[in-house]
């Protein structure tokens, strides 16, 4: 596993599942729900890598080889639990988007070497 804070993703095209959220209150057993489905989605055919953040607004970003392997993803039996767990008790609100990823780009300061 690479130390980089962002998923090693592929040439895209490729495809993003967009997971944004607003959390209830307390943690009713989240953190472990949450561990277990990214242990989880690893697993899965086509997956590629996934990107988290959280503050007042969540935004879980996972990236997946195609349109099918996504699919896949939303209907693996535990996952689906989870789903309906978040929709009862974690989540005050969520929206998901799901977009093919035509083009990446970026830039890493880390390669400068000391060059400002």
């Amino acid at each position: 596993m690479s130390s980089h804070p962002f998923a090693e993703t592929p040439e895209p095209p490729y495809v993003a599942v967009i997971f944004t959220s607003v959390r209830t209150p307390g943690d009713n057993g989240y953190a472990v729900m949450s561990a277990s489905m990214d242990a989880l989605a690893r697993e899965q055919p086509g997956f590629l890598g996934i990107e988290s953040a959280r503050e007042g607004v969540g935004i879980t970003v996972s990236y997946w080889a195609d349109q099918a392997a996504a699919r896949g993803w939303k209907q693996v039996a535990a996952h689906l639990v989870a789903q309906r767990r978040g929709r009862d008790v974690w989540y005050a609100d969520y929206r998901v988007r799901v977009a093919t990823v035509e083009r990446e780009y970026g830039h890493d300061s880390s390669s400068l070497d000391g060059e400002h």
